[in-house]
């Protein structure tokens, strides 16, 4: 899990914006209490509702007009994955954050949601009592809800800019560089002449819907090479994201197994609570797994995996950084750039938080940055070896 990074936000400017607006769904009144207390505690931000079960938010949310909803999964009348839609429906430029137990059934629930359209999923502490697990829980539910309710306005004015400025918008370019550079401004690097030989992807909030499109539209060359895949999620989240990414790209994905080796026409997604590496052992590259400390504050971390297999491949390395919070990825980025292999992130347009995209984009990493179905074009192409 990532904490945030911002790169819009500046404190002058933060303090002369209206805070944002946030409605709670729960049906605890213990949790609902909770988070409102927590809500109404920051200068940024502003309860403007609450609910005890998804029919009555559905019935308060127009006239509320929250740009964030902390939403639950199980609630009497009407449970949080019925009432999604019906939040969306009414409102679609509305940010939801699922809040769920950490269970599989759950996990299963959330990431249906975001797949349905929720912004991210926080799940809860198995108590609300006090403790590390509550600190981390509120610093991290807070942190979600300023990052999306910041990224719904600089979206909305984004939006306005380019309806504005029409089909003469100064960053998209002529070209092969303007096809890869969307509406990018910054520079690129060129792409290496050689085929990519292994395809790493780091992936945080909105990366289950990302790495979804984006994996089902490669078609037959994701089986000419291998793919590992390194999403901010909990135990359980990471074995059910493979699951999903196996029915969307049609090759084998599962949670890695730290000495297995790693094989061309399979998906391995780091599991949970663990950080994955690459390494060579008796002449075969093999999966690496261990338990250490959060990198970047975040466990799973990208930085170990995009590292490990600059060292390992070097110029064979093909590296995507989606949508998500923070800067993870990015040093991990700068070592592939220096071993000789490339690196793709998604454009701010597309992504749900344009954090560790954006910081990868900005450090002057990448080759391209490109909405998820432009990315997927570009890399059938430079796997099927066109220039």
């Amino acid at each position: 899990m990532s904490l945030a990074h911002d790169h819009h936000q500046n404190p002058a400017a933060a303090g002369r914006r209206a805070p944002i607006r946030v409605m709670v769904v729960d049906d605890s009144a213990i949790i609902r209490g909770l988070l409102s207390q927590w809500i109404a505690s920051e200068a940024d931000m502003q309860l403007v509702a609450t609910a005890r079960n998804g029919r009555l938010a559905v019935d308060q949310v127009a006239a509320a007009a929250p740009e964030v909803v902390v939403l639950d999964i199980e609630m009497p009348e009407l449970d949080g994955i019925s009432a999604l839609p019906q939040l969306m429906e009414r409102k679609p430029d509305l940010a939801v954050i699922m809040a769920s137990a950490l269970t599989r059934r759950h996990a299963e629930i959330s990431i249906r949601a975001l797949m349905l359209g929720a912004a991210d999923y926080l799940p809860k502490p198995q108590s609300m009592t006090g403790g590390d697990e509550v600190s981390g829980f509120r610093r991290e539910l807070i942190d979600k809800i300023r990052q999306l309710g910041h990224r719904r306005r600089n979206m909305q004015g984004y939006s306005r800019n380019l309806r504005a400025v029409g089909k003469g918008h100064p960053a998209r370019r002529e070209g092969r560089e303007g096809e890869d550079a969307a509406h990018f401004d910054g520079p690129l690097l060129p792409f290496p002449r050689t085929a990519p030989r292994a395809l790493l992807i780091g992936a945080s909030t909105g990366g289950p819907q990302a790495l979804t499109s984006l994996l089902g539209r490669l078609g037959p060359t994701i089986g000419t090479l291998p793919v590992l895949v390194t999403q901010h999620m909990p135990p359980t989240f990471t074995m059910i994201i493979a699951q999903h990414l196996m029915r969307a790209s049609g090759v084998p994905a599962r949670e890695a197994i730290d000495g297995e080796p790693v094989v061309a026409g399979r998906i391995y997604v780091t599991p949970g609570d663990q950080h994955m590496r690459v390494e060579r052992r008796k002449g075969v590259a093999t999966i690496a797994l261990d338990s250490g400390p959060p990198i970047n504050f975040c466990k799973p971390a990208i930085d170990p995996l995009f590292s490990s297999a600059a060292r390992l491949w070097g110029r064979g390395v093909m590296a995507l950084v989606l949508t998500g919070m923070g800067y993870d990825g990015t040093a991990g980025a700068r070592d592939i750039v220096a071993a000789g292999g490339s690196v793709m992130a998604q454009d701010e347009a597309s992504s749900v938080v344009w954090g560790m995209p954006g910081a990868v984009a900005q450090a002057g990493l990448c080759c391209a940055v490109l909405p998820v179905e432009a990315m997927a074009e570009r890399l059938n192409q430079l796997i099927a070896g066109a220039p």
